[in-house]
């Protein structure tokens, strides 16, 4: 399957900010990660094949560092669709 572009959103909130915000900035160095109120906050560009796998990777990564982290993400792929988590679980598709 080929790579596309895949643009992100998302708001992080977690029980140790201070230990997830060092992975965000490591996962997308380059992209600002800022606070709004109790959560991080940022928005980014990767490669990948598949959405539910990169958003499933980034929650991950994120509950290494601090095992109660939620992650409300929203990934919009080249061809317009966009794809809605909360943590690992797809709420919602919209087609482009």
């Amino acid at each position: 399957m080929k790579s596309k572009r895949v643009a992100v959103s998302a708001r992080v909130s977690s029980d140790r900010p201070e230990a997830v915000r060092p992975v965000l900035d490591g996962l997308f160095p380059g992209s600002p990660v800022r606070k709004e109120g109790d959560e991080l906050v940022f928005e980014a560009e990767v490669e990948g094949t598949d959405v539910k796998e990169l958003n499933r990777s980034v929650l991950s990564a994120l509950r290494r560092a601090e095992k109660k982290t939620r992650l409300r993400s929203e990934w919009k792929t080249e061809d317009g669709t966009t794809y809605r988590f909360f943590d690992y679980v797809l709420k919602k598709t919209i087609v482009g």
